[in-house]
């Protein structure tokens, strides 16, 4: 995935968490959210992984078929 220089803020108990913006090779952006936990103690829910990036690989594309 590429980075690029935007980002999304997301504001918790008063404090705001920039997230970087990821774009991957096919569908749309995501929110990088790796230093989500380290930096304001919470988890991301996802019930069913159906809003949530896999993974990210240099060597192969998987096109889910």
């Amino acid at each position: 995935m590429a980075e690029s220089k935007r980002t999304a803020t997301l504001t918790l108990d008063g404090k705001s968490y920039d997230l970087p913006v990821l774009s991957p090779t096919v569908g749309p952006d995501v929110l990088d959210i790796r230093k989500l936990y380290a930096q304001a103690d919470v988890f991301t829910y996802d019930p069913g992984f159906t809003s949530t990036a896999a993974c990210d690989s240099a060597i192969t594309y998987i096109d889910g078929d």
